[in-house]
This record gives C-alpha cells, sequence and structure tokens, in this order.
C-alpha cells in the first residue's frame, strides 16, 4: 500500500521566535539576541576558561530587518515580499537566501515553526 505523503512548500512555513530567546533592538534597528550559557559543559568553560554566562548575537541589517517581521502569523513567502519592499533588487537572489537564513535559525534553535 502506498502512503499518499503531503509535502508542504519550505516557503510556506510560518517561523515563531522561539519563547526561550531574549532579544531587543537598538535605536538603529539592530537585533542583538541573547543568549544564555547553560549547562554542565558551559558551567565548566564559565568557570575554568572564563567563558561568559550570556552570549550575544548581533543581526546585521537585513537579518535584523527579517527578525522583525517574525510574527508567527506570516509565512516566509510573505516575510520575502516585506523585505523586498524594503530593500528592492539588493535582496536577490531572495527565497534562496531567505530559506538559509531560516535553516540557520531553526539550527540554532532560535526560532521554531507553526
Amino acid at each position: 500500500m502506498k502512503k499518499n505523503i503531503i509535502k508542504k512548500n519550505y516557503l510556506e512555513k510560518i517561523p515563531v521566535i522561539s519563547d526561550t530567546i531574549d532579544w531587543n533592538t537598538d535605536e538603529d534597528g539592530i537585533v542583538t539576541i541573547s543568549i544564555e550559557n547553560k549547562g554542565v559543559f558551559n558551567k565548566l568553560a564559565q568557570k575554568f576558561l572564563k567563558k561568559p554566562k550570556t552570549s550575544y548575537v548581533h543581526l546585521d541589517e537585513f537579518g535584523s530587518s527579517v527578525w522583525q517581521l517574525i510574527d508567527g502569523q506570516r509565512n516566509i513567502i510573505k516575510i520575502g515580499e516585506l523585505f523586498s519592499e524594503k530593500f528592492g533588487d539588493k535582496t536577490n537572489p531572495l527565497y534562496e537566501r531567505l530559506a538559509k537564513y531560516f535553516q540557520i535559525l531553526d539550527s540554532y534553535g532560535f526560532i521554531k515553526w507553526n
């Protein structure tokens, strides 16, 4: 018996910022993500190697703009449309870049999917 598998287009996925992520925006609209370094290995690194308890990820202008468009309602296609309206041709190749960006955000646990 053949299973009927429905594949959803990756660009139709709806990203949501993980509720475990703290972030803020500066006056220029640049997003900084704060990551608390938890776990046994991180605690040892903090104690013996003087590693910080919190790490900060500073997004660039494009990354910050996309990040601020993530609202749990918009899919990647809609985010791309809004992003392209703001930056025009500088965003090309738009969806290839967005797909890779969201894969990276997902791999770090910064986002989840609706």
